[in-house]
């Protein structure tokens, strides 16, 4: 990393700066709307490989490669649906990655071995300069998982990345400070490989989002798969797991973390970690709220978990992840 742990003044010139260290076969630390990413050169093995060593990840566990638009779909992937297209036309740039058969370009390496690929844009603006400027200068792109070691908490701030993976980073490394996240959960998972869309991680992007623009229902688990299972991120019945116990829709106990909604008041003793306002500020304030318990060294954080769907859905998804543990 440079003189001080993080570039904060995101310029032009540091964007190029970050650009030749990809090129260069270091990693990137950079946010995205979701979370902030670790990023390497997609199409570098010894690259690609330390993110896995930084994270601590599976070899078998693929990568999403971050592209900056549209265009850029038919360099990664073949036999694109024309739903998957008007997908990638309505919700990218966003939080929304696209699971589709591979080309040769992209390597085992960054799919853990399998014929498909995660394709995604994001949107938020240092992110999308990065990888415009990483275009420019290669014939690549991005495979960034989220910054932090493997199946624990996601970071939506750069002091969590710095805090979490400083002792792993080497001096080349280079965290981009973006400030906070403004979604807060990873980008939801759409299978394009069957007659219709499947989603396999939910998150700010809804089934009902998908399905009024495309006109059609969605695939599911219960209609049958066209393919084996597909390796996703977060896919794990054990992540996002701060080391605090998670316990769900119970009532705290005096010296335990709360985290519930702000209509819910807090009991005598407990301490509160967040009173979000609406399901979005709910998953915006989560992981930040998850790590604070940490800080804080606290045994417990017991969670009231929104209800309804949209957004709540992918909370409770992370939720449910998170309560069983490291």
């Amino acid at each position: 990393m440079s003189d001080s742990p993080f570039i904060s003044n995101c310029a032009a010139d540091t964007i190029r700066e970050a650009a030749a260290a990809l090129k260069a076969g270091h990693l990137v630390a950079f946010p995205t709307e979701t979370v902030y990413g670790l990023g390497a050169d997609a199409r570098n093995p010894e690259a690609v490989k330390r993110i896995y060593e930084v994270k601590g990840r599976p070899s078998d566990h693929p990568l999403i490669v971050h592209i900056s638009s549209i265009n850029q779909l038919d360099m990664w992937a073949t036999g694109i649906p024309d739903y998957a297209i008007e997908l990638s036309r309505v919700f990218w740039p966003g939080p929304m990655t696209l699971i589709l058969k591979r080309k040769d370009i992209a390597k085992d390496f960054i799919t853990g071995g399998q014929d498909t690929i995660g394709l995604r844009v994001p949107s938020h603006p240092i992110a999308l300069g990065l990888i415009q400027e990483f275009e420019k200068i290669t014939d690549s792109a991005i495979a960034a998982p989220s910054a932090n070691r493997f199946g624990h908490v996601s970071p939506t701030r750069a002091l969590d990345v710095f805090t979490e993976l400083r002792k792993y980073l080497s001096w080349d490394d280079l965290i981009l400070d973006g400030g906070t996240s403004n979604v807060g959960i990873e980008s939801t998972i759409v299978d394009c490989l069957g007659t219709r869309p499947q989603v396999l991680r939910p998150g700010a992007i809804t089934d009902a989002m998908l399905q009024n623009a495309l006109g059609i229902e969605l695939g599911s688990n219960e209609t049958g798969s066209p393919h084996p299972p597909i390796r996703v991120s977060g896919s794990l019945e054990s992540h996002y797991a701060p080391i605090a116990k998670v316990v769900l829709d119970q009532i705290p106990q005096v010296g335990q973390g709360f985290i519930a909604g702000s209509e819910i008041r807090t009991p005598e003793g407990v301490i509160r970690l967040a009173s979000p306002e609406s399901d979005e500020d709910f998953a915006r304030v989560l992981y930040a709220s998850l790590r604070a318990a940490d800080e804080k060294k606290l045994d417990f954080i017991v969670v009231q978990q929104p209800d309804g769907d949209g957004i709540a859905t992918a909370i409770r998804d992370r939720l449910r992840r998170a309560a069983n543990g490291r």
